[in-house]
């Protein structure tokens, strides 16, 4: 059996270009891991795998393919040995049939075996598999793989012989299929493989380009075809040449991923040119024009040292022409009449005050079970004031009022009807047209923030009450009508919403209660103590969540999120009393006796009052705790009300050998029901002095 490289190539009309990276990431894994299943390749490290992708094509070189797959030895299951074998171990009927319908007789029971198959015993056939042949394997590879490929939306179309169908992203017009230099006859999508493929549509030397063999493609796509067929290395081509372009006038680049992933999937041989435009259209707010340029053209703005928008932009082109004015002349005039229209949006925005489109978000539907944009807007107008009067003066709660006021405003602009996405930021800058204050401008942008994880807070306490306002009314009303995420499913990105909220409560330090904000806000909804239940556990768990993503281990997180701390912003300094007080030689056994101690006050019937009756203490090992609780709750208790909490827990291990003791001497379920509910009262002491900063039996 000889061991070739492989190629396959599949060359299709131009694919979509968003989803071209996740298609030539499943192409190549998929093909690849299909293939070992079926050992026609080396289980080894997937280095071996190397995928190509362009607008135009799908393709995978994996190393060492064998031709055919070697022979190997598998055990068949026939059926259970009460059913295959008599009382004397002589073949039943049923079993005798099986072995003939392999083509086998009766003295072949002398090589079954006997092996465990779950509760039951079967009976085994060693038979050798032969391995298969290269053509057959790879034909079931790379059909399964087109099964997978996560083709974002399907086109039907109609092959050659102007009858059969094909279902597919894109048209496929070609097929590549090398071992070494030798085609494997395969045939997918209406195509049978061959060995020739085609080059850039502009600029290649020749439109078919024959393949010499599996291992020449790249490098003869490059020379013969002038295409970059690897995925990567175009993408750093475009970066290499973007950077060079934009020092070339001292300036730099936009930075955007997906922008360079968009553009890298629709070009094979990129060039970078740089356009320019009008500078009169800098007048416009930069986020516009930059998001016309991105969105629309797919271009990418340059900034000046200070990040401020030039007039300058760069293309990365398709094509080559010797004289690239052309091109430039073309980009330049397509974009300027988007650049126009954003001009005249922000013009025609600016004749009308944000105050007088308040009465148009009426018109504007934000649920049908919540009501208009204009009657949420007021909901959160009146949470942002009852906010600033919590935490300030009243005059934050004037301008959190004004900006909350203001804040949806601009959803009825033009410039907002044509691009969403600058929602917030168009309406800061209608603000300062109007003269408004900065912190009320601001604030209307900042409401939206954090957007997405790893987001800048707002930027003034002003932003800060109004964010919180907005976030809240949107959980607490849309859970109030049961729109709960489910599952993987959350079409309100409510859980972006809560550890929003969570993230500005503990970066902001605030002084705020989670559970009394809650309520605050419920009182818009007339929602009922089981919604505020349901928020506040949503809640906790993405913040259990997010806190072990940034590496607190499960234990501490439970210990401390197990009492549902009402000031969010202590959370972080629990987290790290907790970690340090695991590290004491008392912590395993104290959180031991926390879990016990917890156990058995859970199985009383009635109220435990944590109170102790001196006289009433018998045993030396009780009298011992009661007194030790006597010195050290007071001291915990002191630096726990001063916020020192790695002191305060770190004070009880004085407790190990006294509660040590009294576990090991007492009994607590005494006879006499004093003597028993003294003994109650003493634990329930002992469990409120060690469950303060976190729940300890977490750790144990």
């Amino acid at each position: 059996m000889s061991q070739q490289n492989l190629l396959v190539e599949l060359f299709v009309e131009e694919l979509p270009p968003k989803a071209l990276k996740h298609l030539d990431i499943v192409f190549k894994r998929e093909l690849f891991n299909n293939l070992m299943q079926m050992d026609l390749v080396e289980r080894v490290d997937v280095i071996s795998v190397t995928s190509y992708a362009t607008p135009r094509r799908l393709a995978v070189h994996i190393k060492n393919v064998l031709s055919v797959a070697p022979n190997k030895q598998i055990a068949q299951k026939l059926m259970p040995v009460n059913v295959g074998l008599d009382a004397s171990g002589n073949a039943t009927p049923a079993l005798i049939k099986r072995l003939q319908g392999l083509g086998l007789d009766e003295s072949a029971v002398s090589q079954l075996t006997k092996q465990a198959d779950g509760k039951n015993e079967a009976l085994f056939l060693e038979v050798t598999q032969k391995g298969a042949a290269l053509k057959d394997g790879l034909q079931k590879a790379l059909d399964e793989t087109l099964a997978k490929l996560p083709i974002p939306k399907v086109m039907t179309y109609q092959l050659a012989d102007g009858w059969s169908n094909v279902n597919f992203v894109r048209p496929a017009h070609g097929l590549v299929a090398l071992h070494g230099s030798e085609i494997v006859p395969i045939t997918a999508l209406g195509l049978t493989a061959g060995n020739t493929t085609q080059g850039h549509r502009f600029e290649a030397n020749q439109p078919i380009i024959t393949l010499k063999n599996a291992d020449t493609y790249a490098e003869q796509l490059k020379s013969e075809g002038a295409v970059i067929a690897s995925y990567d290395e175009r993408r750093a081509e475009i970066v290499r040449q973007l950077n060079a372009a934009a020092a070339k006038e001292n300036l730099k680049p936009i930075e955007d991923e997906a922008l360079l992933d968009e553009v890298n999937s629709l070009v094979e041989l990129p060039n970078v040119l740089l356009g320019q435009f009008e500078a009169e259209f800098l007048e416009v707010p930069q986020e516009c024009l930059i998001l016309t340029m991105k969105a629309n053209q797919k271009y990418f703005p340059l900034l000046d040292a200070n990040n401020k928008l030039t007039n300058k932009f760069l293309i990365v082109s398709n094509i080559k022409p010797a004289d690239p004015s052309a091109v430039i002349g073309g980009n330049e005039r397509v974009v300027r009449p988007r650049l126009a229209d954003a001009k005249f949006f922000f013009d025609q925005d600016r004749k009308k005050t944000l105050e007088s489109r308040i009465a148009g978000l009426d018109k504007v539907v934000y649920h049908n079970k919540l009501g208009s944009q204009g009657t949420r807007n007021q909901r959160v107008v009146k949470i942002a004031g009852e906010i600033a009067k919590q935490i300030g003066n009243s005059d934050l709660a004037a301008k959190a009022e004004l900006a909350a006021r203001l804040s949806k405003a601009d959803l009825v602009t033009d410039m907002v009807g044509e691009f969403p996405e600058l929602q917030g930021i168009m309406g800061r800058y209608y603000a300062q047209h109007e003269k408004l204050d900065d912190d009320v401008a601001f604030a209307i942008e900042d409401h939206y923030k954090p957007r997405f994880a790893g987001d800048t807070l707002p930027r003034s306490q002003t932003g800060l009450v109004v964010a919180l306002a907005d976030k809240l009314e949107t959980l607490v009303g849309l859970f109030s009508i049961g729109e709960k995420p489910t599952g993987d499913k959350d079409p309100f990105g409510l859980r972006r919403q809560a550890l929003g909220i969570i993230r500005m409560l503990i970066e902001s330090k605030s002084p705020l209660g989670f559970k009394p904000l809650l309520q605050l806000v419920l009182n818009q909804f007339n929602a009922d103590a089981s919604v505020a239940l349901a928020i506040q556990e949503f809640s906790f768990d993405r913040l259990s969540v997010n806190l072990r993503e940034q590496g607190a281990s499960p234990q501490e997180v439970d210990a401390v999120l197990a009492l549902q701390p009402d000031l969010l912003h202590e959370i972080p300094q629990r987290l790290s009393a907790v970690r340090q007080f695991a590290t004491l030689i008392e912590a395993p056994a104290l959180a031991a006796a926390n879990k016990r101690v917890g156990n058995i006050l859970k199985k009383v019937e009635g109220e435990v009052k944590a109170e102790v009756v001196e006289n009433l203490l018998q045993e030396p090992a009780e009298k011992a705790l009661a007194a030790a609780l006597t010195k050290v709750k007071p001291q915990a208790d002191k630096l726990f009300e001063a916020g020192d909490y790695t002191a305060s827990l770190q004070a009880l291990a004085a407790l190990k050998a006294p509660v040590d003791d009294f576990f090991d001497n007492v009994m607590v379920n005494a006879d006499d029901p004093a003597l028993k509910a003294n003994r109650l009262g003493l634990l329930a002491i002992l469990h409120q002095t060690m469950n303060r900063v976190a729940d300890l039996s977490k750790l144990a």
